[in-house]
Parts: C-alpha cells; sequence; structure tokens
C-alpha cells in the first residue's frame, strides 16, 4: 500500500504544478503593460518637418539656378527637355531640365535624353522625346534600360516608366 500512496501523491503533485503553471502564465499576461496606438505617430509625419526644410532650402538654391539657366538658354542653341518626376513615397515632384545627350541623375536613376521633337499626325501636334533610363541601384554586371523609347507629352501614360519607386514623365522641349 506504500506503493499506492507514493503514486497518489506524485500525481497529486503533478496536478497542482501544472494548475498553477496556467494561473501563474495568466497573471503575467495581465500584468503587462499596454500600448495606446492613439498616441503613436506615424513615422513619416515626424520626418514631414525635416523634409519640408530640405525643400525650403534647395527651393531658394533652385530659384537661383532657373534665372541663370533661362540666362544662358538666350546665349546659347541648344534643345533642353524638361520633365517632372514624383518620388511615389513622399509624394514629392521635381523638375529636371536636360539638355539632349547630357545624362542626370535622381536618385538611383540615370536619365539621358537622345532626341527631342515636334510630330504632326492627323491634325494632332504632340511633343516626343526620345529617352534611357538605367536603374543604377541594380548591381548586376548587365545593366539592362529601365525605360528605353519614345514618350509623348499628350499622353504619357501611352509608354510609361516601370520603378516601384519613381516615375517620369516629360513636359516641355525648349529651343527646338
Amino acid at each position: 500500500m506504500n506503493l499506492g500512496r507514493y503514486k497518489f501523491t506524485i500525481l497529486l503533485f503533478a496536478f497542482i504544478l501544472s494548475s498553477n503553471s496556467y494561473i501563474l502564465a495568466e497573471d503575467k499576461i495581465q500584468s503587462v503593460p499596454l500600448v495606446n496606438l492613439e498616441d503613436l505617430s506615424p513615422t513619416f509625419e515626424e520626418e514631414k518637418d525635416e523634409l519640408e526644410k530640405i525643400d525650403e532650402s534647395q527651393s531658394n538654391v533652385k530659384k537661383t539656378d532657373t534665372i541663370e539657366k533661362n540666362k544662358k538658354k538666350n546665349n546659347e542653341n541648344k534643345i533642353y527637355v524638361n520633365l517632372k518626376t514624383l518620388d511615389k513615397i513622399t509624394a514629392k515632384t521635381s523638375s529636371i531640365q536636360l539638355i539632349l545627350g547630357e545624362k542626370k541623375i535622381f536618385g538611383p536613376l540615370e536619365i539621358k535624353v537622345l532626341k527631342c521633337q515636334y510630330t504632326e499626325n492627323e491634325n494632332i501636334k504632340d511633343t516626343v522625346a526620345y529617352l534611357q533610363v538605367k536603374d543604377l541601384s541594380v548591381k548586376d554586371n548587365d545593366q539592362v534600360f529601365l525605360f528605353n523609347g519614345w514618350m509623348f507629352i499628350s499622353s504619357p501614360t501611352l509608354r510609361s516608366i516601370d520603378h516601384p519607386v519613381y516615375d517620369m514623365w516629360i513636359t516641355s522641349c525648349e529651343n527646338i
């Protein structure tokens, strides 16, 4: 009978231990402080002020640059292509002005305009430009163009750049 008493006490001890572990676990879960989601602000709002300060400082530089560029345009017979770019993450647009054959870097993109001209087709006048855009963030040795073709002012979505972060379209050509 002693052996039966030991089995009974061991089973009773195991039962008490297992039932108390669940009770202690429930206490631990209830005692954890919860975070109020309404008190948290989105991270983009914190960076918004910093980005606006940077844009304001750059806008002063851009104004002086555009005045100098306008003076140079009158003296030169180079063809200029104006592009608008959109950063889809920050929803910021930028203006880029390129000379034919010139390469410019916008973020990880390298942009080159090879040709810009007016077209007439069945009483429709349009301006088109031939663009080549490379994504320099891709580390492949075979750098393939992200975009290589004609872009139209009247319908920029007809042939658009397929990039997850940036979008780009032509706005005008000058001195054609």
